[in-house]
């Protein structure tokens, strides 16, 4: 019989694979066959302090104040792409004005975008430079003349991209957007357990997180709340996490998710260096081996594990899929847009040559990938990149 051939995976952008002292934990809370959380009998409170316990734990590690007044809030949810609508349709809701998005948001904080504007909000697009950075001038002009042209209900401005890696200016937006009195929300989905992660120091209204970025399991994520901020619910027919959030909340999801990022902020800084040195090694690689080869947004301050590289002219569809029959799982962009013919907006946004935007190919390292591994994707890379260019 054939070996299989071990999988080299670097997609984890997309999502990690989990680790195994969450499966051992969402294990153990399978076995004690919980009752609904929100039961007032003692099978139920169980069930809530194990939810209660991941909530407050998830929050702290995230920088959020846990006590006190002025607490801030977790609304768990299904994912980054739930907690995005949410945070985008929920807290401009009842407040007028437009929605401000950057052009290279992830895709559920775009079409979330796009369906209030089909139920008449003005939608803004921040436009980005060629380095992948937004142009936060743009906002600062739109926030200065707001009596004249138009109120601003909110903005969301991602804190890292998903696809070049490269880091937003969130923080400097957020201090406009308080000194003007706009909500903010941003989307730090892959910075979790990639880099320090402070909401409270951000000073934003909201911030998306979600569990399976980070070794977590997949089906949970959480929208973190300052304190007194009001959000009105997309979902409705319970009255869990105060009416925000309603359904029935997962304590085997929360006690996983708590885990992953207890593991993930634990070991931060050894994980960071690592990741780092192995993005750092596939780039160098890959450009020596592939003059030709451009790694978009290097110029920038980038997340640890992300490389956006293209191949000028090479059908990034016919590259990907290449590598995947030679054994390495990469992507094209977000996997929310996986399997579309469309190039990456990111990419587009960042008004690239239209022969490097087709060639644009994103390999994302995690914690778990090894020093050989990336010997073997510049050496699959190399036989693969011949045939390519004749096409």
């Amino acid at each position: 019989m054939e070996r299989t051939r071990a999988l080299i995976y670097l997609d984890n952008n997309a999502t990690t694979r989990m680790d195994t002292m969450v499966i051992d934990r969402m294990h153990e809370l399978l076995q004690m066959r919980l009752a609904n959380p929100s039961s007032q009998h003692a099978a139920g409170r169980k069930a809530r302090h194990i939810v209660e316990q991941a909530r407050e734990s998830i929050l702290k590690l995230c920088g959020g104040r846990t006590h006190g007044m002025a607490s801030d809030q977790l609304l768990f949810t299904s994912g980054g792409t739930e907690s995005n609508n949410l945070a985008i349709l929920g807290l401009a809701e009842n407040i007028p004005g437009a929605i401000v998005v950057s052009n290279i948001e992830h895709p559920s904080v775009l079409a979330a975008a796009e369906h209030a504007g089909t139920l008449g909000r003005e939608i803004r697009y921040l436009s980005c430079f060629s380095n992948g950075v937004v142009c936060l001038d743009q906002l600062e002009g739109w926030l200065a003349t707001q009596s004249t042209s138009g109120s601003i209900a909110l903005v969301s401005l991602m804190l890292a991209n998903n696809e070049t890696g490269v880091w937003q200016p969130v923080a400097q937006a957020a201090s406009m957007c308080r000194k003007a009195g706009v909500l903010m929300h941003t989307d730090a989905v892959q910075v979790l357990g990639k880099s320090d992660l402070d909401f409270a120091a951000l000073d934003v209204d909201a911030m998306t997180i979600t569990a399976h970025k980070l070794h977590g399991p997949v089906g949970i994520g959480a929208l973190l709340l300052r304190h007194n901020v009001i959000i009105s619910p997309q979902h409705f027919g319970g009255f869990q996490q105060l009416g925000l959030r309603p359904g029935t909340e997962m304590p085997v999801l929360a006690g996983g998710f708590e885990v992953a990022a207890d593991n993930a902020v634990s070991h931060l800084h050894q994980r960071v260096s690592k990741m780092e040195q192995l993005r750092d090694q596939l780039q160098e690689k890959i450009l020596a081996a592939i003059p030709d080869a451009i790694a978009v947004g290097a110029q920038s301050d980038r997340l640890p594990h992300t490389l956006s590289i293209a191949f000028p002219d090479v059908d990034r569809q016919a590259l990907q899929l290449a590598l995947d029959m030679s054994g390495i799982a990469c992507s094209t962009g977000s996997a929310c847009a996986s399997g579309s013919s469309q190039p990456s907006h990111v990419l587009v946004a960042m008004q690239l040559d239209p022969m490097v935007v087709k060639g644009g190919i994103r390999f994302s390292v995690s914690a778990e990938t090894l020093d050989s591994e990336i010997d073997q994707v510049v050496e699959s890379l190399m036989r693969i990149m011949p045939r390519m260019l004749k096409k």
